[in-house]
Formats: C-alpha cells, structure tokens, sequence
C-alpha cells in the first residue's frame, strides 16, 4: 500500500516546507503547514491552546480522509506531531546537521503564509539563527531530542534524511513507494 498520510518534520531550515510542497504537488494530496496553527496572532506570539488546535488537526484530517484523498503536515511540533501520529501511514524526519539548516534558513525564498513581506522575514533571521543553532541543546517539543523520541516510538513507515540534497530521489521512492 502506497502511503497517503505524511508528518514531515525536523529543525528549522531542515527542509520541511520545500519537501511537503513538492510531495503535496505530486501526489496530489492536502498540505498543513502547523506554523499557521500553531500560534495566536499577538505579540509577542504565544502558543495557541493545545484543544484549539486540536479541533483544527482533526478537522483538517476528517476533511481528507476519502480513500483518494490524503494529506502532508508539517512542522518541528512534536506535540502537534504526536496528536496525528495515529492517522499517519509514513513519517520524515530531516535530520540535518545545524549548520546545514542555518545556511538553508539564511536562503530561503519568502514564505508569504508567515510573513506580510520578504523585509519583515528577514527582520526575524538573526533570532531564527540562533535558535536554529539551539536545536540539538534544547529539551522542548521543538528539540532534536523531542524529534528523536517521535521518530522511534512511531511504528509504521518511517524516513530520515540526514544530508541537504535534491528531493527528486526522496519523492521518486515516495511516489513509488519505495523510500523509508
């Protein structure tokens, strides 16, 4: 059975959006990106309550659960992560080294869904950088170590990606299911 159900997440700067766009384009299935869920819109941003956005993880999931139909979410929550572990059939874990993440976060194109302007992302890289760079030292549902315990309590499909590459290959075994 080829999987239509995918978490895709790991660090900042990992790779999540580009990949969850490209598998989303190809296989024809629903994209969540959690950042658009995950925070209330104030400032300083603060996290949106846990039912909240649980109501909305399960409105999307009911929503492309028809057998034709499926869907890739994406993000570094592990909390949110764990709320649809059950529904997933395949789970990515890119597992970049920091560095790697950095370079990509300082050129990633404007992500229009999170920021009124490329000016306005740009203002927040110097704080994304340094908590990209925190990543393998912190203990939150944002951690490496949070993202490590997701990826091995999951029983089903998994994958992890630990170099920068083109996601041609990853998409041809997903498609194929040949990865993971």
């Amino acid at each position: 059975m080829l999987s239509k159900r995918f978490l895709i997440f790991g660090n900042s700067g990992s790779g999540k959006s580009t990949l969850a766009s490209a598998l989303a384009a190809s296989k024809g299935i629903a994209h969540l990106d959690l950042d658009t869920l995950a925070w209330l819109p104030t400032t300083p941003p603060q996290r949106a309550p846990l039912q909240d956005v649980e109501g909305e993880l399960r409105n999307f999931v009911q929503s492309h659960s028809a057998e034709e139909s499926g869907w890739v979410v994406e993000g570094c929550y592990s909390d949110l992560l764990a709320l649809l572990s059950a529904d997933a059939d395949h789970i990515l874990f890119l597992n970049l080294p920091v560095d790697a993440c950095i370079e990509n976060a300082k050129a990633r194109p404007w992500e229009s869904h999170k920021y009124a302007s490329k000016t306005a992302q740009d203002a927040n890289l110097a704080m994304l950088l340094t908590w990209i760079g925190q990543y393998t030292h912190r203990g939150d549902e944002f951690s490496f170590s949070a993202h490590q315990q997701f990826y091995d309590a999951f029983t089903r499909r998994k994958t992890m990606i630990s170099e920068n590459m083109h996601f041609d290959r990853v998409l041809d075994g997903l498609i194929n299911g040949c990865a993971g």
